[in-house]
């Protein structure tokens, strides 16, 4: 049976007392002093480059191509620019090279690309196959350029000695940025982070590390205790993720679906961690204004209302039943299954 948190003390923070609390209060003059953009989304530097200034909140591009009209995610693109979301992220891989095509005719009119910081995904390990789906990225979005180019799926132990072997993908990387194909470069990855500290012990200068951060993250797995310690110590941007525990699986997230934590107390928490931005999964207008609600109203948990939050959920935290990122291949992507020889199916 899945033991139950205090339920006075879910009550107090779901009401949003704590916000109110002296900290609270001091967190909010914290956040006033944030800069924001147009749209009231507050800005963040990106990692060491503290000249690159970027939203907070980042949208999703997994989410984004999976509406059956297109001209629905072109919208909703569109609408999240203008309203402010300027960090895009995408993936060579996702939907087949759907969501890159959308967000390139998204982007594509209005200067919405003058007016994003534009993320895509390289799934490639080698060198020659790199350098096709950089130039495929390219045509899809459309666009001579991409901010910020990351080596996608990170989750084997193997895959840093690939990208750095003789003839890897890094090789690729380090010419696009040369060349300005590519302006930044980092890495991403779901499932422990011993994967990522190898990463980036290769000896290479990253610019960003994207990771899964939750509530429940450092009880399982930490990438929160063990990663982020070393971005901010490096001036490396750190990218959150999966806040919710991941979709679509279940509807509004595992975590929030599971547990009673509701979505802005996850949004919250993670918002509070010394990242540059979280991703986050936006699929509809409605999911689109509510998440901008929550980052223009924003006010950071101080670390003893982290920690209590952390301490509410402990006993289901320590197993990584709702990270199933970590604990699973549920969420590991097709084409880095089968480049790693696994079944399709393997759970």
């Amino acid at each position: 049976m899945q033991p139950k948190p205090n339920q006075n003390r879910r009550a107090f923070l779901q009401a949003g007392v704590v916000g109110l609390t002296t900290a609270g209060i001091v967190g909010a003059a914290r956040d006033q002093s944030t800069p924001k953009n147009d749209g009231g989304v507050p800005l963040r530097p990106f990692g060491r480059h503290a000249n690159e200034q970027v939203s907070a909140i980042c949208l999703g591009g997994h989410h984004v191509g999976r509406a059956n009209d297109e001209k629905d995610d072109i919208r909703l693109i569109q609408q999240a620019i203008d309203e402010g979301i300027t960090f895009l992220d995408n993936a060579w891989d996702y939907h087949d090279g759907g969501s890159e095509e959308r967000m390139g005719k998204a982007i594509a009119e209005g200067g919405r690309r003058d007016k994003a910081f534009l993320m895509t995904k390289v799934c490639a390990r080698d060198a020659k196959t790199a350098q096709e789906q950089l130039e495929q990225s390219l045509r899809r979005l459309k666009t001579d350029r991409i901010d910020l180019w990351q080596f996608h799926e990170i989750n084997y132990d193997n895959d840093p000695d690939w990208i750095f072997a003789p003839g890897g993908a890094i090789e690729t990387a380090r010419k696009a940025r040369e060349q300005g194909k590519v302006r930044y470069i980092g890495f991403t990855g779901h499932k422990d982070p011993s994967i990522h500290l190898k990463m980036l012990d290769m000896g290479f200068e990253w610019d960003s590390v994207q990771m899964p951060l939750t509530v429940l993250d450092g009880r399982y797995r930490s990438f929160q205790h063990q990663v982020l310690p070393v971005l901010r110590e490096r001036g490396i941007a750190a990218i959150g993720m999966k806040s919710l525990g991941g979709g679509p699986k279940i509807k509004g997230g595992i975590i929030p679906s599971n547990t009673g934590l509701t979505v802005d107390q996850c949004r919250r928490y993670v918002w509070s961690l010394p990242i540059t931005t979280l991703v986050c999964g936006i699929d509809s207008p409605e999911i689109l204004q509510q998440d901008l609600e929550m980052i223009r109203n924003f006010v950071p948990l101080d670390p003893a209302e982290r920690l209590a939050l952390e301490e509410e959920y402990v006993q289901v935290a320590g197993d990584g039943r709702f990270e199933l990122y970590k604990s699973s291949k549920q969420y590991d992507g097709p084409y880095h299954r089968e480049q790693h020889g696994f079944a399709l199916d393997a759970s």
